[in-house]
Order: structure tokens, then sequence, then C-alpha cells
């Protein structure tokens, strides 16, 4: 599995993106099977990078490094001094991150199936989108992140345009203008680290910000590291999102296909994530932790705001809207907490926020499918029409609420733990987040199945039998990793050792 392994794994899909450019835009069905298969390459490739893993093969033997861009003449002094290279790599957070893209793209593509017109310019985007998303946990090297970042914005912008609803193109300029600020603001601390240190390599960043000036090719103060951290969290805090940078994702929730929320919800969001732990913790130890009890305050606001606006809440889109940014909250509350816990418990709240969020939204994708509204009064009684679909439904819910046994309870357990360590006071504050939540949702899913309404179910096909994999696979892993939270444990057992001593 060495040489150019992960290169295959992101740009696998770049087959099915050229295959599709052949096939006659009217043939649906052979278009929609072509953007399913396309997936299935690197979703056996990471899985294939996962169980040699478990058995014991070093993730540094995926790496990859070619030299690809010199900037001046400082070849002489160091071949590595202002030198881009081309290094894609793993460590246990991003394998994971890996595997969940797979995953999700793969079981996206089915949802996609509900898409009703153009599948050709669809699927074509969408494996584009999905290259952007696995090149973004692969790369080694800022500028390398950077690119792949902003691939993912293009295809994004235009599924939301062009395959959304009423006010697509409201929500789609509006992601776009959040995400480009965001990436600005990246970009310029990215032109920074640069100047100041000669690479853009993410290993040497850790330790040449961290070591004496004498090290770099100009020094950097403490005040200036910590402006760039405080930089980084406004870039990254746009995509989590942080109250109150917000108000873009709502309507990408809303207006967006399901199948496309379900990528932006699941993986998107968390690009916010894992870039704060992976450079703004990585690179900034000292700065973060000063800057701890403000990110655990952001989080218990964005807990307590999330699960207030969708308690009020009419349209379930919205609630799961909503949700998502009270959920982002307990990502920030782990990483507040600063310790081994709260990290664990950030980094698990990523993974199974990813696969809560993606069943709910192709469960979406299905009642949409059917009934073309998510009003929850137009909804009511679903279980007489669609007793499986609403199964699923409050299935899902108890997964989100955090009802033991499921992934979601591991996740906000161990990051309410951490912050109970460190800030307890505030912990117990944001516990009203926990009971909230367990309200709106159940208050939503409830007047979904047993509410009153003037719709009549009678006659309208419940779960087909392409949707079934979707929601067993997504399920069977909540479950999975709510018994037997060890395997993503496991993977990031160095990181949060490391950060935790």
């Amino acid at each position: 599995m060495n040489g150019f392994y992960l290169s295959l794994l992101v740009f696998s899909p770049l087959l099915g993106l050229l295959l599709l450019a052949f096939i006659p835009r009217e043939n649906e069905k052979g278009i929609k099977f072509l953007g399913f298969l396309a997936t299935l390459p690197a979703l056996v490739l990471s899985l294939m990078a996962y169980a040699a893993y478990q058995g014991g093969k070093g993730l540094d033997e995926f790496s990859e490094r070619v030299r690809w861009i010199q900037f001046g003449g400082f070849g002489a002094i160091d071949e590595n001094l202002y030198t881009v290279f081309y290094e894609l790599g793993i460590d246990g957070f991003s394998l994971l991150m890996i595997v969940l893209t797979t995953v999700l793209a793969t079981l996206a593509s089915i949802a996609s199936f509900h898409v009703k017109k153009e599948w050709k310019g669809y699927f074509m985007l969408f494996l584009l989108l999905e290259i952007g998303m696995l090149g973004v946990f692969t790369a080694q090297n800022l500028i390398l992140f950077f690119l792949f970042f902003e691939i993912t914005l293009v295809p994004m912008f235009f599924l939301i345009g062009k395959w959304g609803y009423f006010e697509k193109e409201k929500a789609a300029y509006s992601f776009l203008i959040y995400n480009g600020l965001g990436s600005a603001v990246l970009l310029i601390v990215i032109m920074v680290l640069f100047a100041r240190t000669g690479t853009t390599n993410i290993e040497a960043l850790k330790i040449l910000v961290n070591s004496d000036n004498s090290q770099l090719v100009a020094p950097i103060s403490e005040s200036l590291k910590l402006g760039l951290l405080i930089a980084l969290l406004v870039a990254f805090g746009v995509k989590l999102p942080i109250f109150p940078l917000h108000s873009w994702m709502l309507r990408v929730h809303v207006e967006a296909p399901p199948s496309i929320v379900m990528l932006h919800s699941g993986i998107l969001l968390k690009i916010g994530a894992f870039g704060l732990i992976r450079f703004g913790l990585g690179i900034f130890p000292e700065q973060f932790r000063d800057l701890s009890v403000l990110l655990a305050v952001l989080g218990v606001v964005n807990l307590l705001y999330g699960a207030f606006m969708a308690f009020i809440q009419d349209d379930f889109k919205m609630v799961l809207a909503y949700s998502s940014i009270s959920h982002m909250g307990i990502v920030l509350i782990g990483l507040g907490a600063l310790n081994e816990a709260g990290i664990q418990g950030a980094i698990f709240q990523v993974v199974s926020h990813g696969l809560i969020s993606a069943l709910l939204f192709f469960l979406v994708s299905v009642l949409y499918e059917r009934v073309q509204t998510t009003n929850m009064a137009n909804l009511g009684g679903l279980a007489q029409g669609m007793p499986l679909t609403a199964g699923f439904l409050l299935a899902g819910a108890m997964a989100s609420l955090g009802l033991p046994g499921m992934s979601g309870f591991i996740s906000e357990f161990m990051a309410f733990m951490g912050l109970f360590r460190e800030m307890p006071v505030l912990a117990a504050v944001g516990t009203l987040g926990i009971i909230l939540t367990a309200v709106y949702l159940l208050r939503a899913v409830l007047a979904i199945t047993y509410g009153r309404s003037d719709r009549e179910f009678a006659g309208i096909t419940d779960i087909r039998s392409y949707e079934w994999a979707p929601v067993l696979i997504l399920l069977g892993l909540i479950i999975l990793i709510g018994v037997y939270p060890a395997v993503l444990s496991q993977p990031i057992e160095t990181i949060v050792l490391g950060i935790g001593g």
C-alpha cells in the first residue's frame, strides 16, 4: 500500500467523472448508477487503509512527498526552504474522517436518486466535491489543504444554486460569500506562516512555531501567534459554524437537496472542527490554552442557542439545522476543556454527528420525495402511512439526543466530563442544552409521527428497496460506536494522549 495509494484514493472519483462525460444526458438510470459506482473505489480503498491500520500497519507508510513549487532561489541554502511539496499523509483522526467521507459519499449518492433533473451535471459536481473533501483530510501542508478546501466550495455553490429549492440562489451566494471570507482569512494566516518560517508543512510548523525564533526566517512574537490563532478561529468558525457566523448554514440546510446536506452537515461542517484541532491546537498549543475559556463559552452559547431555536421551529429541516449548530457546540466544549476526555469527546462528536445528521437528512430526502414538504404540521400521522420511516426517524432522534448505547451518548458524555473537570459551573449551565435537545427532538418527531394533519398518507410507499442500505448502515454504525467506542478511540489515542500530556 505504499507509493501513491492516497493519491489513488483521493482522485479515484475522477474516473467516474470522466466516464459520466461520455454518457448521454437523457440516460437517467445509467447516470445515477454510474454516479453511485464511482464512489465505491474510494470507499474500498479507505476501508482497506483502516483494516491495514487495525492489522498493525503504520500510518506513516501511506505518506507521499514530491517537490512541487519552489519560491525564490533558496535551494542552495536549504532545498526545503520556501518549497511547496505535493505531500499527502494521514494520522488516526484524518483516517477516521476519510472513512466517514467515503461512507457518507456513497450513501449520499443513493439519496441522490431522488434528484429530478440534469443528473449528469449533478453527479459530475458531486464527484468533484468528494475529491475536494478527501484531499482536505489527506493534505500534509497548508497550501495543499487550502487548494482542496477551495475545491469543495465550487461544486457546493452550483449544487445548491442549481438543484436546491425555493430560495436556492440566495442560499448558494450566502454560502459562497461567508465561506469565501473565511477562506480569505485562512489564506492570510497561511501566507504569514510561510513568509516567517519558509515552509507550509504541518509537522514542520508545529516544531518551528514553538521553537526559539533563531530557527525561523523571521521572528514570530507571542502576540502574532495569538493573532494568527484568532484568525484561524474565525476562518474555521465560519465553517463549523460558531454563533454568530451561522446564518448562511441555515439557508443551506433548508434550501440544498437533502443528499447534498448529508455531505454538508456530515462532512463539510466538520472541516471547521478538523482545522481547529489540526492547525489551531496543533500549531499554537500555548495560545490555544489561553483561549480555552473563550472556546468553552462559545460552545455553551452554540449549544443553548441552537437548542432553543430548534425548539420553536415549525419546519423539520430548520429543526435539524439549528440542531447542527447546537451539536457543534459540544465540539467546542470538548476543545475548551483541553484535556484528554474533552478532546476525545470533541473528535467523537465530529464523527458521531456526521453519521446521525446524515441519517436524519436521508430520511428527510425520503419524506420530501413522497410528500413534497417538511413542515411538521403537514406531516402529522406519518406512523400510519410510513411506519418504517417513522420508526427510523425516532431512532435517529434518540441517537441525536444522546441515548445510551448510541454514538451521541459517548461523545456528549466525554466532552462534558472533560469540561466538568476544568470549568464545572460552565459545564452545569451547558447541561441545560442537553435537556433542551431531548425536548425539541421529541417534540418534532412526535409531531411528525403521531400529530394531527389534513394530509392522507394512505397509499404512499414506505422505504423502498434501495433506501434500506443507507438507513441500516448509518444506524448500524451509530450503534457500533455506542457499544464499542474503541473503534474510534484506538486511531485517535496517540493524538489525544499527546494533547492531554
